[in-house]
C-alpha cells in the first residue's frame, strides 16, 4: 500500500529513552518507564503494558476546581510502554524546568508532566473574585511539562520598566516570581475586543515572561474543562 500518510513525518518510531517528545505540533508522545502524569481523557494511543488511574488533587484542589471551573484534572499513567497525548488539536509544547524554576499554568493549558515536578493549585494573588484565572497550577523541580495551546502562542517579556496586562481568558502561564494585580480600565471598555462595560485585565509586574493564546476562552469550552 502507497499513500504520503506512511511517510516519516507521519510515521511513530520506537522510543529510544524515557520521557516526553513532540510527535508532531498536536500531540506528544511520552515514553513511560514507571510513572507519569496526564490531563485526564488525553490518551489518544498507546501499546505496552500501561494502566491508566484518576489522581485526586485533594480536598483543596478538588474543592477550588469546583468552585471555579478550573484546576487540573489528573490521571496516573504507570508501566512500560508508550502513550499519544493530545486535546482538540490543540498545539504542543514542551517546557523543560530546571531547580529552581517556578512557572504558573493556568490547568487548562496542562497536558502532561514527569513526576518529578512538583504542582500546587495557588490563588492568583491580586485577582479577587473575578472570573477567569482565579486559581492556576504552580509548577516547581526539575523536569518536562507538557502544554498546549489554542493557537500559536504569544510570549511577551515583562520588565520592572515595563509592566505587561493580560486578557484572564487569554492568559496560558507566566513566570512565577511576578507580581498580579488586577488592572480596570473602565474608560477604554468599549476599545477592547469583547468589551462591553467594566474591563479588566491581570497586571503583571517584575522580571519574566507571560505567554497568552490569540483568542479568548469560548463560553463552550469554558463549561466543558
Amino acid at each position: 500500500m502507497k499513500s504520503d500518510l506512511f511517510s516519516s513525518e507521519h510515521m511513530v518510531e520506537q522510543a529510544t529513552a524515557p520521557g516526553m517528545t513532540l510527535q508532531n505540533a498536536k500531540s506528544i508522545k511520552y515514553a513511560v518507564n514507571g510513572e507519569m502524569h496526564a490531563r485526564q481523557g488525553s490518551m489518544v494511543a498507546f501499546r505496552g503494558e500501561l494502566q491508566f488511574e484518576h489522581k485526586s488533587q485533594g480536598i483543596g484542589g478538588l474543592l477550588k476546581r469546583a468552585v471555579t471551573g478550573e484546576g487540573l484534572p489528573l490521571m496516573a499513567v504507570r508501566g512500560l510502554g508508550e502513550v499519544w497525548l493530545a486535546h482538540e488539536a490543540a498545539n504542543c509544547f514542551i517546557v523543560e524546568l530546571e531547580q529552581g524554576d517556578a512557572l504558573t499554568i493556568n490547568g487548562r493549558n496542562v497536558l502532561c508532566f514527569d513526576p518529578t515536578l512538583s504542582y500546587e493549585i495557588k490563588t492568583v494573588k491580586g485577582a479577587g473574585m473575578t472570573g477567569g484565572g482565579l486559581f492556576n497550577s504552580v509548577f516547581t523541580g526539575h523536569g518536562k511539562l507538557g502544554l498546549m495551546c489554542d493557537g500559536y502562542p504569544i510570549v511577551i517579556p515583562v520588565s520592572p520598566q515595563q509592566p505587561v496586562f493580560v486578557d484572564t481568558d487569554a492568559v496560558v502561564g507566566w513566570s512565577a516570581q511576578l507580581q498580579t494585580s488586577l488592572h480596570r480600565s473602565q474608560s477604554v471598555g468599549s476599545m477592547i475586543r469583547g468589551g462591553s462595560g467594566e474591563a479588566v485585565q491581570l497586571r503583571l509586574d517584575g522580571q519574566g515572561f507571560v505567554i497568552v493564546r490569540p483568542s479568548e476562552l469560548k463560553p463552550e469550552k469554558a463549561s466543558s474543562h
